[in-house]
């Protein structure tokens, strides 16, 4: 079978950017590594149970965290932020004394901003909760995909893969389904690709989808 790797580290240092820059020495870094996942999931618990939209998408895009010595500062890139913003302004604090709660960090400032992204379809993250969606209200997997590669096209990229594996329609045997609209250089560094997998719970079992998308040429 081929080697696969992923096409985001494959990349990193020339169309990548590290999502989180900190530096810690050798015996401390796992404690920065767990601290980092705390930070996203907390983030993402949070808008998940404020957020009272029809089709259940978080639309979060990314997470960067940057950290110094006396501060964390977190850029929340979304492709909806006005789901979080509009009913409270106080939304952004909550999360923020809930971000601090659950680090217990007393010396360290935290810093949370939210960006809006122009085109939120042209993101992996967010087209995956979108099938995920789709595939729990029971809608065949096919159309699903259809939909996806429709969005992104309207969010003017160069290609797109989807592939969603697993016990599909709730078949007995599971398998890997898949279908590519445009160009996937995945093997061409300087091709900038955007990539995301994304586990999704049905009533069947879990379904994986994997998402490439090109982004264009350096």
């Amino acid at each position: 079978m081929g080697q696969k790797i992923n096409p985001l580290g494959f990349r990193l240092g020339t169309t990548q950017s590290h999502n989180s820059v900190w530096f810690a020495q050798p015996k401390k870094y796992s404690e920065g590594l767990e601290e980092d996942k705390k930070i996203r999931d907390c983030i993402k618990n949070y808008v998940q149970k404020n957020i009272r939209i029809s089709s259940g998408m978080e639309g979060i895009a990314r997470i960067e965290i940057k950290k110094r010595i006396d501060l964390i500062q977190i850029i929340i890139y979304m492709g909806f932020p006005k789901l979080l913003i509009e009913d409270k302004p106080r939304r952004v604090e909550e999360l923020q004394m809930n971000v601090q709660k659950e680090l217990n960090c007393v010396n360290r400032k935290l810093n949370i901003a939210i960006t809006r992204i122009s085109n939120p379809y042209g993101h992996p993250n967010i087209l995956a909760e979108f099938i995920a969606g789709q595939l729990k209200n029971r809608v065949s997997f096919r159309k699903a995909m259809k939909k996806a590669i429709e969005l992104t096209e309207q969010a003017n990229t160069k290609g797109i893969q989807v592939q969603i594996a697993g016990r599909i329609d709730g078949k007995e045997i599971a398998r890997v389904e898949w279908i590519r609209e445009g160009r996937v250089p995945l093997q061409t560094i300087e091709a900038k690709i955007d990539y995301c997998s994304y586990t999704v719970r049905t009533i069947y079992g879990v379904l994986g989808i994997k998402i490439w998308i090109f982004v264009d040429e350096e």
